[in-house]
C-alpha cells in the first residue's frame, strides 16, 4: 500500500512520518510514535479511552486517520505533564483516587482538560456531562467528578504545575 508523508506536532515536537492512508491516529501514536498513554478500548469510539486533543479540541483518537491530522498539533496524556510536574488534573486523578484499574484515566484526565479549557469552574453536572463519552468499569465515577473539580480549585488557586491545556493551543 501507497505511504503518505505527514507532519504533526505531536505534544510540542514537530514530527514527520509516512503513514499508510487507513492508519487510525491512536495506532500512529502508539505503535509509531510509542505514546502508549493513548489506550485503544473498543475502536469504535464509545469507551473515550484514546482521546487526545487536535488543534486544541478533544477527539476521540480511533475515528481519525492519521492522515486527517496533518498539519496538526496533538497532545496526548504524555504531553500534559510540564517539566516532569503532573498536570492538576493528573495530580486530582491521584489525590482524589479517581483511578482504579488506569485503562480509562488517559481518556477522562484528557476530555476533563477540554472541559476545563472552556469552563474553568464547572459544575458536578458540566462535569459528568464532559465525560459521557468516556467509560469507566471501575469506579462509578464519583471519584472521577471529584477529581476534576480538586483540579479545577487548583487551577483557580494557582496550585497548578501548568496550566489547563487552552482551546487554542
Amino acid at each position: 500500500m501507497n505511504r503518505v508523508p505527514i507532519n504533526l506536532n505531536v505534544n510540542g515536537k514537530a514530527t514527520r512520518s509516512d503513514v499508510e492512508p487507513r492508519q487510525l491516529l491512536v495506532h500512529f501514536l502508539r505503535d509509531t510514535l510509542g505514546l502508549t498513554g493513548t489506550h485503544v478500548g473498543c475502536d469504535t469510539s464509545q469507551c473515550g479511552a484514546c482521546t487526545v486533543h487536535v488543534d486544541g479540541e478533544a477527539v476521540k483518537s480511533c475515528t481519525l486517520f492519521a492522515v486527517q491530522a496533518d498539519g496538526a498539533s496533538v497532545t496526548t496524556i504524555e504531553g500534559l505533564a510540564h517539566e516532569g510536574r503532573l498536570h492538576a488534573l493528573q495530580e486530582g486523578f491521584w489525590e482524589m483516587h479517581g483511578l482504579q484499574c488506569g485503562f480509562c484515566t488517559p481518556g477522562m484526565i484528557m476530555s476533563a482538560a477540554d472541559l476545563l479549557a472552556h469552563e474553568p469552574d464547572p459544575s458536578e453536572e458540566q462535569i459528568r456531562h464532559a465525560l459521557e463519552g468516556n467509560f469507566c468499569r471501575c469506579t462509578g465515577y464519583h471519584n472521577i467528578v471529584r477529581a476534576v473539580r480538586h483540579a479545577a480549585e487548583a487551577n483557580a488557586r494557582g496550585a497548578s504545575s501548568e496550566p489547563v491545556v487552552a482551546a487554542d493551543d
